[in-house]
Order: C-alpha cells, then sequence, then structure tokens
C-alpha cells in the first residue's frame, strides 16, 4: 500500500508540472509565433501600400518614428517579390528582383497556387503572402488584376522552430530534475505515513495475541462450566461468541502478516487445478446441506507458481461468502480456466438482498458490508474478502467484484503463471 501511495503522489506531482509547463511553454511560443507573424503583415501592408516595394536610397516615406512596428531600416533586411495577375491566373508581371532564392517561374507558381487556394494571407513554403486588388491598371476596361506580394521569412520560421526546440528540450531536462527531486522528497514526505501505518499493523497483531489468552480462557471456563451444569444456552452463547471473536482476531492477525508480508511464503510449483478441485468437493456437502445448487467447472493440469497455504486460504474465503451470501435455493458456480499467461478464477452466486453496482470495489475494504441488517444472522465481520484481495497481491494477480443484474455477484482473480517464465530461463541457463 504504501508503495502504491509514494507511486500515486510521484504520479500526480509529475502530471502537475507537466500540465503547468504545457501551458507556461504553449504561451510562450504561440506569442512568439503572433508576433512574428503580426511582424511580416505589417511589412507586407506596407509594400502593399507603396505598391509593392521599399523606398529607394533619397525618396521619402511615410515612416512613423514612434512606432516599434516599422523601422527605416526594414528595407535593407527584408527579402521580397511581387507577382501581378489577373483573376484567371494569367501572370502579368513578376518581381524577383530583391530576392536570389526564387526565379520568375517559381514565382509565377506560387501565385497560381495562392488563386486556387482562395486565401488573402497565409504562408507558403517559408513565404508569407498578401493578396491585394491592383489599383494601377492604366485602361478603365482592363480586366481587373491582383498583385500577390511575398515576403521570405526563413530567418523568423528558423528562430521560431530553434525556440521551439530550445523549450522542449529545457522542459525535459526540468522535468527529469524534477522526477528525481519528487522521487528523493516523496519518501520523506510519506515517512509519518509509513511510520504511522507500521505502528497500526503492530498494535492489530500485537492487540490480536493479547487477546487470544483471555479468549482461550474464557472458552475453557465455559467447557467446565458446561461439564458442571450441563448444556445451557447461556454457556452455548458463550462459546458461539468466543469462537467469533477468536476467529475475528485470527482473520486480523493473518490479514495484517499478509499486507507486511511478514509470513515469509513458500512460492513453489503446485497443481492449483487439483486444489481447486479439492476445496470444491470440501463446500459442495454444505451447499447440499443448505439446498443450494453449486456448480464446477474446473480446467485439468493447470500448475502455478505460488504460496499454497494462503491460496487455500484464499478459495476458502471466495467460496464461504458465497455460500454466507446466497439465496436460499440458490445457485453457486466456480469457474478455473487459463486465460493467456494467467489463470483466471470466478466464484458466481445469486444473492438474496440486491448488489449495489457503484459499491462492489468497496467489498474488499475492511468491515465493509454490503447489507449491514443481516450482520447478526450471517457472521462474519466483512473481513474476508480483504484477506482475498492480500493473498491475490502478493501473488501479483488482480481481484474484481461485479454484477450483471444486481441479483447475483462475481468474484473474479487473475492470477500470472510464473513457472512457465521461470522453466523457460532454466532452459537458457543450461
Amino acid at each position: 500500500m504504501i508503495k502504491k501511495l509514494r507511486i500515486k503522489l510521484i504520479a500526480i506531482s509529475m502530471f502537475s508540472v507537466i500540465l503547468v509547463l504545457l501551458v507556461i511553454m504553449g504561451c510562450i511560443n504561440l506569442i512568439s509565433y503572433c508576433h512574428m507573424i503580426n511582424e511580416a503583415d505589417n511589412v507586407l501592408d506596407f509594400l502593399a501600400e507603396n505598391n509593392g516595394r521599399f523606398p529607394m536610397i533619397g525618396e521619402i516615406f511615410d515612416f512613423d518614428p514612434d512606432s516599434d512596428e516599422m523601422s527605416p531600416e526594414m528595407a535593407r533586411t527584408s527579402r521580397y517579390f511581387w507577382v501581378k495577375v489577373t483573376e484567371n491566373g494569367d501572370v502579368l508581371e513578376v518581381d524577383v528582383s530583391e530576392i536570389a532564392a526564387v526565379n520568375q517561374d517559381t514565382a509565377a507558381r506560387y501565385a497560381r497556387q495562392i488563386l486556387e487556394s482562395g486565401k488573402k494571407r497565409g504562408f507558403v513554403d517559408s513565404y508569407r503572402f498578401l493578396v491585394v486588388d491592383d489599383n494601377n491598371a492604366d485602361t478603365k476596361n482592363a480586366e481587373n488584376r491582383i498583385q500577390i506580394i511575398f515576403l521570405d521569412c526563413w530567418r523568423s520560421l528558423s528562430n521560431f522552430r530553434t525556440f521551439l526546440f530550445s523549450c522542449l528540450w529545457v522542459s525535459l531536462l526540468g522535468l527529469v530534475a524534477v522526477l528525481c527531486l519528487v522521487f528523493i522528497l516523496s519518501g520523506w514526505m510519506i515517512r509519518p505515513v509509513i511510520e504511522s501505518y507500521k505502528k497500526q499493523r503492530q498494535f492489530i497483531t500485537d492487540a490480536g495475541h493479547e487477546i487470544k489468552t483471555p479468549l482461550t480462557i474464557i472458552d475453557a471456563d465455559a467447557d467446565i462450566l458446561e461439564m458442571e451444569l450441563g448444556e445451557n444456552e447461556w454457556i452455548q452463547d458463550i462459546q458461539k461468541q468466543v469462537k467469533r471473536m477468536t476467529t475475528l482476531t485470527n482473520d486480523l492477525i493473518y490479514l495484517s502478516r499478509m499486507e507486511e508480508q511478514q509470513e515469509q511464503m513458500q512460492m513453489i510449483d503446485f497443481p492449483f487445478s487439483d486444489l481447486v478441485e479439492e476445496m470444491v468437493q470440501s463446500f459442495q456437502t454444505l451447499a447440499k446441506a443448505q439446498n443450494k445448487t453449486f456448480t464446477s467447472s474446473i480446467q485439468p493440469m493447470l500448475s502455478l507458481c505460488g504460496d499454497e497455504r494462503s491460496l487455500r486460504q484464499l478459495l476458502s474465503v471466495l467460496l464461504d461468502n458465497a455460500l454466507k451470501y446466497s439465496d436460499e435455493g440458490g445457485r453457486i458456480s466456480l469457474t478455473l480456466e487459463k486465460q493467456g499467461q494467467s489463470l483466471r478464477l470466478s466464484v458466481f452466486n445469486t444473492t438474496s438482498q440486491p448488489v449495489d453496482r457503484q459499491h462492489t470495489e468497496r467489498l474488499f475494504n475492511r468491515f465493509y458490508r454490503g447489507d449491514q441488517s443481516r450482520n447478526s444472522k450471517i457472521g462474519g465481520y466483512g473481513i474476508g474478502l480483504s484477506i482475498a484481495a492480500a493473498v491475490t497481491a502478493n501473488h501479483k494477480g488482480r481481484i474484481s467484484a461485479a454484477t450483471q443484474d444486481g441479483k447475483s455477484l462475481m468474484i473474479t482473480v487473475m492470477l500470472p503463471v510464473q513457472r512457465e517464465k521461470r522453466m523457460k530461463r532454466k532452459q537458457v541457463d543450461s
């Protein structure tokens, strides 16, 4: 549990940092890109107002000295060209005197491509373009002419890409640094939780052992009283409650040891199908005595690498839970089969009370009971499925609960088959 808590803490922290970095880096690069586009459009607008050219030496243009959008030196740093065409795409005039990377044929091809797209502004390759009406036709009856002005933005785009990749690399390095810090600091952050959890488990173990002694004495005294006074309903009630308390104490100690893995489990290969068949035969007699139908489907010759004692406890918990909570004359079924690299064990039973689909996952919580009103009638404390979940987790498996109609319950356990992997490793080593 502590390991999962630490993983969740690291995952949430990293997700938050990644989200913040995405927002910050996205806004910065978006602002940078928009600024680049705005500068290019200002230059194109200026060229459009002046028939597609910058001032020559000695000419005076209306530059605003207080404006940051346009500089008188822009004419010396910009590379541009323009094409005049008709609406039908006929090229009338091309000027590529201010650029060396584009010839007239390429400029004409760009112009036709833009006319087909129908866009007024945009990019073609690394050139920002602007489409304007050419109002300088010499004759009144001349066909409507269009001037397309292109501005070379290769350097600006290159700088933008360099800045973008620099941000990505810096962000990646920052994430690695944050991950290292979070990984180190997370251990310090959850240390109080670890200490509290250890004290809680130790308390359960110690208290359980301390409670066993008075329970044993009470049970022995009740037996002596029964021998002296004979059978008595009060003595029988004492013996019944002592038995329940003893079972609860043993279950709590077992669960505590399973969760902290103090109990040394012997992981060996054994025939799991035979174990399941044995447990099924034991519970079939109980089901028949309670007038309940118990069926099973067990795939033979299935082996599993695990602790036989704890897996026997797992089966006992699941079958006992199915018998307790099935309705009068209900149905119980067990299925064992292999799916891929795992064994699928499922226990199904009908229920006398409706099962809430939203609370099925809570069935594995300690002391949770789906129907609190039946505690005194059925017995138990709602800790059995917690033990099943702990055993499954120690075998690297998964356990889940589901209901299809709200009147039945299906507990499914997926246990990975580790034997085949071990055998393959032995063959490779030999």
